[in-house]
């Protein structure tokens, strides 16, 4: 068994995964347009260039994402937070500073008692997510 995220876009789904694919590091291994699919008659003509299957791997994890179907109304993210764990402060500085670029920071990226950097950030098509690096074993 696997829990994986799904994320749902309001449009904007490939310009998601081009970002993350550019700062993250993440890997397309499938996306599929409406009009590529074998129900492409069944979308509305303004939506068969939107995405309606994507999947990546996110360091070391899956991620997968769409754009929300013809009909119904985007509900906007919330109610979840990804989190990116890496065990290397630098790596985690980098990873915080590209969410952050146009995003919104909710917490900025410092030392806390339980990890070496830990930040909250919303990134610019509003994914909430934490970066954290724990901190080294004595």
């Amino acid at each position: 068994m696997a829990l994986i995220p799904y994320l749902t876009f309001n449009g904007n789904c490939e310009e998601a995964v081009k970002f993350y694919e550019a700062k993250l590091g993440a890997k397309v291994e499938m996306l599929m347009r409406h009009k590529d699919s074998p129900m492409a008659e069944q979308a509305p003509a303004d939506q068969q260039d939107k995405i309606m299957h994507a999947s990546m791997t996110v360091n070391g994890g899956t991620l997968m994402a769409s754009d929300c179907m013809p009909g119904q109304p985007h509900a906007g993210m919330s109610g979840f937070t990804l989190s990116l764990n890496v065990d290397d402060a630098a790596e985690a500085e980098r990873l915080f500073a590209a969410l952050a670029e146009e995003g919104t920071v909710c917490m900025p990226l410092a030392p806390t008692f339980w990890a070496a950097r830990f930040g909250m950030v919303n990134d610019k098509f509003g994914v909430p997510w934490m970066v954290n690096c724990e901190q080294k074993a004595a």
